[in-house]
């Protein structure tokens, strides 16, 4: 397991756990502490060095890579080979940010993924400088990323390309910032369309999927989200009242409203975006496979519980990324007036 202390990196380890597996987790020692029960072994995956240190405490029948999000392909391209006479198969945690297509688009397996080699560095994909162009490096990079883990372990490797992941320890802040403004009450400005279909996943739920592949034979990419159409921004948030016993108000504004006025998407008010192809990504593969996706009201409920019991996510500079100013929000719902849009 590299990583193992965060999020969806310990949550597989506490399921690996439960299921009576040996895991072994290779980390820094910066973002947590160790999980107990494990092996665990400190060091850096951009040094080679440790990487052939942590090939030493092998063999393995798999490994579940977590810790990828901001390494180049090259360095995933080097940890892969240094484990593979110790490692059966690779799972790789990607994103569904590696589709030509995203957000645009709806996406299955089949989309055109963007193209990356798998040894470059973090420079590759960027947009020059003074470019108004989307901006798909991240994309682009953990493509590549997934293209290293391929050219190792070929038909043992397995891609998993989750969307939004939310539940306890999450570190980003999308969905304890919206439990904590549905405590706070009063109007609350609500985004878009209530009966838009959103498609959040719940970490424990990628983590089993993980192990369960991880355990299967053969390899394949899977998009990883819950299915199209039975959630809803409407249900969502109305959960986040109910969970935190609020007496707070839903003021629903119009996309249009909400760009006009200059809010961000996807941060000022998480998990709002109005491209076409962002709640739209086909995850029938996965489901065929095994994937369970419990109800969005569940993982709802199970945050705040989280939240309530002093859950302290890890330092991350993105938790500073999501939530719209007090000042800003009165502005907007000042200008909606009373009736709700």
């Amino acid at each position: 397991m590299t990583g193992g202390t965060w999020f969806l990196g310990r949550e597989v380890v506490e399921e690996a756990k439960r299921r009576g597996w040996e895991v072994t987790t290779f980390n820094r020692g910066r973002s947590g502490p160790d999980p107990e029960g494990v092996t665990a072994v400190h060091g850096d995956r951009t040094n080679p060095q440790d990487l052939a240190y942590l090939a030493e405490f092998g063999p393995w029948d798999a490994v579940v890579d977590t810790s990828a999000s901001e390494l180049p392909p090259r360095v995933v391209l080097d940890g892969a080979r240094a484990l593979s006479k110790a490692v059966g198969r690779y799972v790789y945690v990607s994103t569904v940010s590696v589709y030509q297509g995203w957000p645009e688009e709806a996406l299955a397996e089949t989309s055109p993924v963007l193209p990356c080699p798998a040894d470059v560095g973090a420079d590759y994909g960027a947009l020059p400088p003074g470019s108004d162009g989307p901006n798909t490096h991240y994309g682009t990079q953990k493509a590549g990323a997934e293209n290293a883990v391929l050219q190792v372990f070929k038909g043992e490797a397995v891609l998993l390309r989750p969307g939004v992941i939310l539940g306890p320890g999450e570190y980003v802040g999308r969905l304890p910032w919206w439990l904590r403004r549905a405590e706070a009450g009063g109007r609350i400005l609500a985004p878009g369309d209530p009966g838009r279909t959103i498609q959040p996943v719940d970490v424990r739920d990628v983590a089993v999927f993980a192990l369960d592949q991880a355990a299967a034979p053969g390899g394949g990419a899977y998009n990883v989200t819950a299915p199209v159409g039975r959630e809803t921004m409407g249900g969502f948030l109305s959960a986040c009242l109910t969970v935190t016993g609020s007496r707070g108000e839903l003021v629903w504004a119009p996309d249009q409203v909400l760009l006009d006025s200059g809010v961000r998407q996807w941060t000022e008010l998480p998990l709002w975006r109005t491209h076409r192809g962002v709640w739209r990504i086909d995850s029938s593969a996965a489901h065929a496979a095994g994937l369970h996706c419990r109800p969005l009201a569940e993982t709802v409920a199970d945050t705040w519980a989280w939240l309530r019991a002093d859950g302290r996510p890890v330092d991350h500079p993105r938790w500073a990324e999501h939530g719209i100013d007090p000042t800003k929000e009165a502005g907007i719902l000042a200008a909606l007036g009373s009736t709700p849009g």
